[in-house]
């Protein structure tokens, strides 16, 4: 079976305890910490081979957490661990994950900072409210971004969210200023509306769609706009399973098959469970469904929430 999903390793975050772990007692080895043999240095390593085995088309690497305090730390261990990448991705292409434009600019010099091939990175993210600021390194580095439809505005949507006409607005903003002025390809960009938990997704007030709705109704839009063909759709999908008490895997494989139906073409993800290429469980199909189409009416919420009950009831009887 062909790969039908572009996937983006997750497993080298920092906000994961076993790799934060280790990420944070390879940092306490001092200058010698990336270069030197160590157990620490063998676990990064084996998180990075472990994804290209598993057929990763980018490796993420989130450090925020290390520079919460101090921004510099996070901005030096992102050069070392893209040297990594490159030292131990066999040729895959990083993904620079950052809230911090710093960041994120220091990673994308370490990364060309090499002879030979380079093949052109992923960066996460970019938004409406920091584009003029990543968006014109274009012109220093060649490189795809993660367009994240957040915004510091308001939200005018029911239920204090931004509606899909909203996230399709800021998607459009995003594309006219990269594409338009600073010369990306739309296959350069790819979309994020974020993931909402399933356990929690509901009406924040009556009449109201749910996240999830609005999410996959974003990619549908988005992807039928003919002016935007050749983009993708991207979305961190582990957070949909989020509080749910069991079959974690199954449910994000459906939400993925889901999504995939409007448009979904991309996904951070751990790579190791093949997702897109495994058919996902038919009731969980149905499930995820019912949520795709909480368009704010009571039939459509109901079902959703009967469907989310009798999964928790029968997780937790070990029924399934």
């Amino acid at each position: 079976m062909s790969k039908p999903l572009i996937s983006i390793g997750e497993s080298v975050h920092a906000s994961i305890p076993d790799t934060g772990k280790a990420m944070k007692q390879l940092a306490g080895l001092g200058t010698v910490a990336y270069s030197k043999p160590s157990e620490s240095l063998d676990y990064i390593r084996g998180l990075i081979e472990s994804q290209v085995t598993d057929g990763a088309d980018y490796i993420a690497v989130n450090l925020d957490a290390f520079g919460e305090d101090d921004l510099q730390v996070a901005i030096d261990m992102m050069v070392e661990y893209v040297r990594l990448v490159r030292k131990w991705g066999n040729g895959v292409p990083i993904c620079i994950d950052s809230s911090n434009d710093d960041v994120l600019k220091a990673g994308l010099k370490e990364w060309y900072n090499a002879d030979g091939q380079i093949n052109q990175p992923l960066v996460n993210s970019v938004k409406t409210y920091t584009m003029r600021n990543m968006l014109p390194v274009k012109k220093d580095y060649e490189y795809s971004f993660v367009g994240l439809l957040v915004s510091e505005d308001k939200p005018g949507g029911s239920g204090g969210s931004h509606s899909v006409d909203e996230l399709y607005s800021l998607a459009k903003q995003i594309f006219d200023e990269a594409v338009g002025t600073y010369g990306f390809k739309p296959e350069e960009i790819f979309f994020d509306s974020t993931v909402f938990p399933l356990a929690i997704d509901m009406p924040m007030e009556p009449g109201a769609p749910g996240y999830t709705y609005r999410a996959f109704e974003t990619i549908r839009k988005i992807k039928a706009d003919p002016e935007m063909k050749g983009v993708h759709f991207s979305l961190g999908v582990s957070n949909c399973f989020r509080d749910l008490p069991a079959r974690k895997i199954g449910v994000c494989r459906a939400y993925i098959a889901k999504a995939m139906e409007y448009g979904l073409d991309a996904a951070i993800v751990n790579t190791s469970h093949k997702y897109g290429m495994i058919e996902a469980d038919p009731e969980l199909l149905r499930m995820v469904d019912a949520f795709a189409k909480m368009d704010g009416s009571a039939e459509r919420m109901n079902e959703a929430m009967m469907l989310m009950g009798k999964f928790c009831q029968e997780s937790r009887s070990g029924q399934r």
